[in-house]
């Protein structure tokens, strides 16, 4: 495949929200087994805005199974190489073309430390980029959401299906992204439009109930039977639910023999008006890693996995947008019924 003008124009765009300019230094960092077309847009349109380029490219290591990784966010590519990261420090910006992403891996800590600043741009048809404009005033939403998460003491999320979940944010680290990062070591994923937090550790319990409609995004699908999770000060300790679905997300999780597969990563809810629930839908596998299902307004994400903040790395991460939700701050909505209220909606 190759790129069209439409995609350059809308990277481009994209960088420059990034405040990418003439003369600075970029790296678009990609591995053998990144899509092409993604890597090559990226450049193109880096080039078009007079950057001085360079392609990083690390072989995409093997898995060692027992099961495929998919959507994790927690890319191993680099495998701490010392030159790739040495490019990687000195660059004033880097556009993140690997498979799974640098978002959770471990070396992100050292490349933002340098002062670089990160685009993660997901493995996927570059056509999904044509239907998110860029939306000057999502930065400013996002900044509100975070400004309230962090000023909250917990959060609480329930729904009909059955979730009642507490999560205490005390010393909790709160993140947020609205697909675009302008200082220096600053990370972003596009599309943005989310609050999330990574709780300190033991600070999740409840039960958190996935509804038909819900979403797998590690499996790229959408929940056709409910999945109840009991989770105690953090980790998964049982799934129940009739039919396959329970059956493959316990499986899934245990096939990584790690117990941090069953602990929480972050949790968080969803700005961005433009991103879609049903695009998932209308794409094969192959072509879709489902970034934009994390930010659809109003969706509550759930995730297991790698969290930094409670010193907890593995290969094993579930990313699970949920509709239908009521998430609160300290008794305080952000979230009702699935929707945002009016002063995060914009």
């Amino acid at each position: 495949m190759t790129t069209e003008w439409t995609w350059i124009a809308r990277y481009a765009e994209q960088f420059r929200a990034c405040d990418v300019s003439e003369g600075m230094t970029a790296v678009v960092l990609s591995e053998s087994r990144s899509r092409a077309v993604v890597v090559d847009t990226a450049r193109l349109a880096l080039q078009s805005l007079g950057a001085a380029v360079i392609d990083v490219v690390v072989p995409t290591p093997p898995n060692p199974g027992p099961v495929p990784i998919r959507s994790t966010g927690a890319s191993q590519a680099l495998a701490g190489h010392p030159a790739a990261l040495g490019a990687l420090t000195v660059a004033d910006f880097v556009a993140d073309c690997t498979v799974e992403g640098l978002l959770h891996s471990p070396e992100l800590g050292a490349i933002l430390d340098s002062g670089t600043r990160v685009l993660m741009i997901s493995n996927e048809h570059p056509e999904n980029v044509e239907r998110w404009p860029h939306d000057p005033g999502l930065s400013e939403r996002v900044a509100r959401g975070m400004a309230l998460a962090s000023a909250a003491d917990e959060m609480r999320v329930t729904s009909p299906a059955g979730t009642d979940l507490r999560i205490s944010l005390a010393d909790a680290f709160v993140a947020g992204s609205s697909g675009w990062c302008t200082e220096p070591g600053s990370i972003a994923h596009w599309p943005g439009g989310l609050v999330v937090a990574f709780p300190a550790a033991g600070s999740v319990d409840g039960t958190l109930v996935l509804a038909p409609g819900d979403v797998n995004l590690t499996f790229k699908e959408y929940v056709r039977t409910p999945i109840t999770l009991t989770i105690e000060r953090d980790y998964v300790t049982a799934v129940r639910g009739e039919g396959h679905d329970a059956e493959l997300f316990e499986s899934y999780l245990a096939a990584f023999g790690e117990p941090e597969a069953y602990a929480v990563s972050h949790v968080g809810w969803g700005m961005n008006p433009a991103a879609r629930w049903e695009a998932m839908a209308m794409w094969d596998k192959a072509d879709i890693n489902g970034t934009e299902l994390r930010a659809f307004a109003g969706n509550f994400l759930y995730s297991t996995g790698a969290n930094e903040v409670a010193q907890r790395f593995c290969r094993g991460h579930v990313d699970l947008p949920m509709r239908h939700c009521t998430v609160t701050l300290d008794g305080e909505p952000v979230v009702i019924d699935g929707a945002l209220v009016p002063e995060l909606a914009g």
